[in-house]
This record gives structure tokens, C-alpha cells and sequence, in this order.
């Protein structure tokens, strides 16, 4: 076991439940103090987007959403409540695809995804849903600010959803907001086993990050929002960071013109 790499990822457990105004920061310090793991240097905690959602007031029943001409024109193709739809519209910049079986848009954050992240995992109430943050990136970074002016430890934030992938079933945990954290282990310019030298492996890792720390979070009634990953070397956190890193552009699409 003497050269065996291992890491830690460990889901904290007990975590209280979320309301609009919470400090996440001061919680996560708080249920992993109380559960004995010490947040430490080079820590990386993986955040729930849903809490991060509730904690900034992004929860919305549709009785209280007026949808618009646009908003009741793309509901009858969807299929979906106008109100919903309502949601969607003001959560996006540019509708991708809307049909009878999904509606994809790019949301304000740049991200492309269905009915722009919006869902009611995990939200009480049957009229009830969550938005994606305002600024994921924001969210991110003052959580991390807050958790090293608390604990004095230079650590990195990931916040995390699930999504679904092109020619996939099934769907992954993606970070969609980072503080801290070069998105990318790149590999370009090195040398394999045999001397070959990589010209385009650059991994997203803190896509695999957010996938691993799924495990012990969950996606049903675990009620462990938050997972603490301890000991990834191969993580560089740095100030120099953007969740917009990991998009992809125009030039680049291979699925481009496809949908």
C-alpha cells in the first residue's frame, strides 16, 4: 500500500436544512466541524447547486409567475405550464430547441442545458421550483472567501448539478460554478508510457470532481448536500478560474447546426 493514491471524498452528513438568507458558508464550516472533519488547505468542497439556490432565494411557485404571449406560444408546443415556461424564458439569453419532447435554451450563465436548469428536486411544495443562481461563479466565490476568512485554509469551491450528455443515457454531476480551482488537468505536451506526446488531452477535472463527490451526495433523500474531497494533488487551485473556461465555442462545436 506503500505507493497506492488515494483520495477522500467525504458527504457531510446531517447538514440542516436550507432556507432563503442562509449563510452556506457558516453552515458547511459548522456540520463539518460538528461531524469531525477539519476543513483544511487544498480541500475541495463540492456544493449542491439546489442549496446555493435557496440560499440566494431562487425558488419560485408558478400560481405567482404572469407568462407572457412568448411564454404561452412555446408552451403549447412543450407541453409545459405557460408559467413554467415563463421561468425558463427569463432564465435564458438564447433558446437552442424547443419541441414536444425537450426545450433547450443557453441560460443567462452560459450555460446550454434543458428548461434552463430549472427543476423541483428537493423543493417542497408541488408548485415550487428552483432557478440556477444569478452568477454561479459569484455564488462560488463567496462561499469560498467566507470558509477561508472562517477557517484561515486555502480551499476551492465547485457547485454542482446534473445533467444530461449527447448520445448517453443517464445523466452526471457537472460543476457549473468554481472558485479556486483550475477547471483543467492538462496533459498537452507531455509524454505517455511510450514517449508519445499528447496534443489534446486536457481533462476537464472539476467535471470529474463534481461526478466523484455525487456518490456520497446522492440525488434522492441523502440530505448531504455538501462533500469535502481531501488529498486530489493533481487539483491546482489557483485565483485565475472561470466556469466559462469549460465552454465550448462556435468554432469548435462539432454538434453545431445539428439540433
Amino acid at each position: 500500500m506503500k505507493n497506492t493514491k488515494t483520495i477522500n471524498i467525504i458527504g457531510l452528513v446531517g447538514f440542516p436544512s436550507v432556507k432563503n438568507g442562509d449563510d452556506l458558508a457558516e453552515l458547511i464550516n459548522r456540520t463539518a466541524q460538528k461531524q469531525g472533519v477539519p476543513i483544511e488547505d487544498g480541500d475541495i468542497l463540492v456544493v449542491a447547486q439546489k442549496i446555493v439556490s435557496k440560499a440566494e432565494g431562487r425558488v419560485f411557485q408558478l400560481k405567482n409567475v404572469d407568462p407572457s404571449k412568448k411564454a404561452k406560444e412555446i408552451a403549447k408546443t412543450t407541453l409545459k405550464h405557460p408559467s413554467f415556461v415563463e421561468l425558463v424564458l427569463q432564465a435564458s439569453q438564447r433558446i437552442v430547441k424547443v419541441s414536444s419532447d425537450t426545450f433547450i435554451v443557453e441560460d443567462n450563465n452560459g450555460i446550454i442545458c434543458i428548461n434552463a436548469g430549472i427543476d423541483k428536486s428537493n423543493i417542497k411544495g408541488d408548485d415550487s421550483y428552483a432557478l440556477l443562481p444569478r452568477n454561479i461563479d459569484d455564488s462560488a466565490r463567496q462561499i469560498r472567501q467566507k470558509i477561508m476568512e472562517a477557517t484561515g485554509k486555502n480551499v476551492a469551491v465547485i457547485i454542482s448539478d446534473t445533467y444530461s450528455r449527447p448520445f448517453r443515457k443517464g445523466q452526471v454531476e457537472y460543476a457549473i460554478g468554481i472558485a479556486g480551482i483550475n477547471p483543467f488537468r492538462d496533459y498537452r505536451g507531455k509524454e505517455d508510457l511510450y514517449s508519445y506526446v499528447l496534443k489534446v488531452k486536457n481533462i476537464a477535472i472539476v467535471d470529474e470532481i463534481a461526478a466523484a463527490a455525487e456518490l456520497v451526495i446522492g440525488q434522492g433523500s441523502e440530505g448531504i448536500p455538501v462533500a469535502i474531497v481531501k488529498n486530489l494533488n493533481s487539483a491546482e487551485l489557483t485565483e485565475k478560474c472561470a466556469t466559462k473556461d469549460l465552454f465550448i465555442s462556435k468554432q469548435e462545436d462539432l454538434f453545431k447546426g445539428t439540433l
